[in-house]
């Protein structure tokens, strides 16, 4: 009896086989996920810093092709400028001023309705929000009536408590201005701080603080030594961003005195417009922008390497 033949038949690919290789397919999905964020960043942040450092090399006016080649002659007239150097001091002051103001202010109320016994604390935690909500047109409007030096609200109510009290044009007042911008710039940012600082409150077990609280630390050392190191990461992220903030302050600044009076309210942000974009002088003005940028980068990775590093 001969053998009955046969053949191998093959082997049926399963419907379920994967059509492309894992690693292809793995490193495609990361593409999909990074490549248009890539693109983004690239179209609207790298090619522009490269174009205004390019632009900072030449005195042009914004029309027509770049031929008048000053290498740094930009930059050496911007060190000279003694508006400049008062646009950074003005800067430097918002900063301070922050520092030592606007984010105290913040953590204690952050400490009284996040963590007090305030009855309608719910209240005001939203009321004291409100403010951050307003975009910063409508926070310079609203103030520009508030200080208005003839019916403004702050005059009226001052007047109510001040015996022949005189009218204050704040903003008037070369050496008032100032000051008077940074108040209406801790009324539109501190209720940000401190909802960052109600939120670093809650990873903070209470059981620490009441067991400190038994074996009778007072409250403020209570505070020292338990609730504001365990905050420590929140309060370096508001430092980084209250600096940052202050360096590139532009629109309020804007809206409300245009860098006046006499140049008194002047920041980097708003003298690179004024003298750079008004005036067309995109080259000078993109040397402004080149050290707003060299600055607030060096200051963001030394402040990342030496004080927001993990512990």
């Amino acid at each position: 009896m001969s053998a009955i033949p046969f053949r191998v038949l093959p082997k049926r690919q399963h419907v379920n086989d994967p059509i492309l290789h894992p690693l292809v397919s793995k490193w495609l999905t990361v593409a999909l996920f990074v490549v248009p964020g890539m693109m983004l960043f690239l179209t609207f942040l790298l090619i522009p810093i490269a174009q205004s450092s390019v632009f900072s090399l030449y005195k042009w006016n914004g029309f027509g092709p770049l031929e008048d080649f000053r290498l740094f002659q930009n930059y050496e007239l911007l060190f000279k400028d003694k508006v400049f150097l008062s646009s950074v001091l003005h800067s430097v002051v918002l900063i301070i001023l922050s520092l030592i103001i606007q984010l105290p202010l913040s953590l204690s109320l952050a400490l009284l309705v996040g963590r007090g016994e305030l009855p309608g604390r719910r209240i005001f935690r939203t009321i004291l929000f409100i403010p951050y909500v307003f975009s910063e047109v409508i926070t310079a409007i609203i103030w520009l009536y508030v200080l208005n030096p003839r019916n403004g609200l702050m005059n009226v109510i001052l007047a109510l408590f001040i015996p022949n009290y005189e009218n204050i044009g704040m903003l008037g007042d070369p050496d008032l201005a100032l000051f008077g911008v940074f108040m209406v710039l801790t009324w539109k940012y501190f209720g940000f701080h401190m909802i960052l600082y109600m939120a670093g409150l809650q990873g903070i077990p209470k059981d620490l603080e009441e067991a400190a609280r038994v074996d009778g630390a007072r409250e403020w050392d209570v505070l020292r030594y338990i609730t504001l190191p365990m905050l420590s990461p929140t309060l370096r992220l508001t430092i980084y961003l209250s600096i940052v903030g202050a360096l590139q302050q532009f629109t309020i600044v804007w809206v409300m005195t245009t860098g006046g009076p006499v140049n008194s309210t002047q920041t980097i942000a708003t003298y690179l417009f004024k003298f750079g974009i008004q005036r067309f002088a995109p080259g000078y003005g993109s040397a402004v922008a080149v050290v707003l940028f060299t600055a607030t980068f060096v200051f963001s990775l030394l402040y990342q390497r030496y004080v927001m590093r993990e512990r």
